[in-house]
């Protein structure tokens, strides 16, 4: 027994200084901070604001036109022939159709608005996602966590803004 002690005291000693040269280093960035900080969210968060009250405008329009129509009907349904009171509740009930068609089409799912933020955030997240490997790369850090889910975060470890500059640097030279 004193032996294997005597072979795995030196052993452990040697390879002491080994794993505290092979430490791993961790750093976190803050994404809601990038969030709100990066221009290209703010700009893709305006771009689909706008095209959201387009639709809702759209909407809008349709339903009144309904509400009007069933108003319509509702005061001459008794006055009009049984063959009027038919056409118009086809005409009522086609234009129900193509008011929940356009919700299905633009706003569903499925709809135009949910993929292209889908698209938009896709796109600026695979930024997010090259800046953070290369402040990952050039800093030398083995992994860097999203601050959404640390309890804690030692304030030197933050790289949040590197990132954002990463990501400042790498939309100007797109531009160019």
């Amino acid at each position: 027994m004193k032996s294997l002690l005597k072979l795995i005291v030196p052993l452990v000693l040697l390879l002491i200084p080994a794993w505290g040269v092979a430490q791993v280093k961790i750093a976190f960035v803050q994404s809601d901070r990038i969030r709100g900080e990066y221009d290209e969210f703010k700009e893709a968060e305006s771009e689909l604001q706008l095209e959201f009250r387009k639709v809702q405008f759209e909407f809008q329009t349709m339903a009144q036109r309904l509400d009007s129509l069933k108003q319509v009907f509702e005061t001459q349904r008794l006055v009009s022939s049984p063959e009027r009171r038919r056409e118009r509740e086809q005409e009522i009930a086609a234009l129900e159709q193509q008011v929940q068609d356009f919700q299905a089409r633009k706003v569903g799912p499925e709809g135009e608005l949910y993929r292209r933020q889908l698209q938009l955030e896709t796109e600026i997240i695979q930024k997010v996602q090259r800046a953070v490997n290369k402040v990952a790369i050039d800093k030398g850090y083995d992994y860097i966590l999203d601050s959404a889910a640390l309890l804690y975060g030692k304030p030197t470890h933050n790289l949040t803004d590197d990132v954002l500059y990463e990501l400042r640097r790498l939309s100007e030279e797109s531009e160019k």
